[in-house]
């Protein structure tokens, strides 16, 4: 018994030094070269460098971005930030907000009537907010199918049925009897 604790431990120990003794020698690099790997000549227009086009919007802290595309009708959005033109598309929503985002590089604009956040999902983080375009600074409100969709404010949502006037011997038999 005492003899198969004693391999064992030494088993154990050897295996041990083994491993560490291997993981300190430099590991050989193989000298095949590879062919540089050509670049597809169809570029990803998601995420290319670009001059701005589209709509200017001013958001807080001197950030800027530009959208291009008509809110109203458009699925899919083109935002300009950084220097990158995105192509962000529509997403369905229950809050009543525009929302375009796009997975691949975690862009999400979200538009709703008084200014426009632009999120970076992937990082967790908001890149930009209070977005307003000029005609937003000056006082409209955004360009937002989803407002356009909202009847107007002079119009109650709920309206309620026009009442006609009763005679006096309806309302006396439609009074319970006591």
């Amino acid at each position: 018994m005492k003899k198969l604790i004693l391999a064992a431990c030494i088993g154990a120990f050897t295996f041990g030094t083994a491993s560490t003794v291997m993981a300190q020698e430099p590991a050989k690099k193989t000298t095949t070269k590879k062919a540089p790997a050509k670049k597809s000549s169809k570029a990803a227009p998601a995420e290319t460098a670009s001059t701005p086009t589209g709509e200017k919007w001013q958001c807080e802290l001197g950030n800027v971005l530009y959208i291009s595309g008509n809110m109203l009708r458009d699925e899919v959005l083109t935002v300009h930030w950084q220097g990158r033109d995105y192509k962000l598309p529509r997403q369905s929503t229950v809050t009543g907000a525009d929302r375009y985002f796009d997975a691949r590089s975690g862009l999400d604009l979200v538009v709703i009537p008084s200014k426009a956040m632009l999120f970076n999902k992937n990082l967790g983080q908001r890149l930009a907010d209070e977005c307003q375009s000029a005609e937003m600074q000056a006082g409209a409100a955004a360009p937002t199918q989803a407002g356009g969709l909202r009847a107007p404010v002079t119009s109650p949502l709920l309206a309620a049925p026009p009442q006609q006037p009763q005679s006096d011997a309806t309302q006396q038999s439609a009074a319970p009897k006591q």
